[in-house]
């Protein structure tokens, strides 16, 4: 399957009130997941986006909270401004990751994207109830999760509104 770039030149609005569409820095997107092949495929979506991310990855719940809090090796790291956050991760599940993140003050206002292979009701529940912002789920074919990547990002970077970093 042949994807077309996001985004053509000029096809974006301005909009001063968004941090998303600022062009002094491209988003930040931290993505969580212990998973190389969701980590390529990510990659290769968000190289159509032309500058506007930066990614980082951490693969475990302990390496996520570490980064979050810009701690040890990630002293002075920029904060993300979306989190793609996979349930089942190593040292620390997603769903104590995600409940440390929405009850700290410092951090509950980043997005939190659940990135998730399982569709059962109560791991969807239990993410929102736990204060996730969306709950994916990843499609197991290649063409369909390199299309699920594309219209995520499409609409976060695209659409998506974001207080301004203080």
């Amino acid at each position: 399957m042949q994807l077309k770039p996001l985004f053509s030149e000029g096809e974006i609005a301005d909009s001063s009130s968004s941090i998303l569409l600022a062009p002094e820095r491209p988003v930040e997107i931290l993505l969580v997941d212990d998973s190389p092949a969701d980590l390529r495929l990510l990659q290769e979506v968000l190289k159509r986006t032309n500058g506007r991310t930066h990614l980082n990855v951490v693969w475990d719940g302990e390496e996520t909270l570490t980064f979050l809090r810009q701690e040890g090796p990630y002293a002075g790291v920029a904060r993300p401004d979306l989190i793609l956050l996979d349930l089942n991760l190593p040292r620390k599940n997603g769903r104590v990751v995600l409940a440390t993140i929405k009850s700290d003050p410092e951090l509950k206002h980043i997005p939190v994207v659940i990135f998730a292979t399982s569709e059962a009701e109560q791991d969807i529940r239990q993410a929102y109830e736990l204060g996730a912002n969306f709950y994916v789920h990843k499609p197991t074919g290649l063409d369909a999760y390199l299309r699920m990547v594309q219209t995520l990002m499409e609409l976060w970077l695209t659409y998506g509104r974001l207080p301004s970093a203080e």
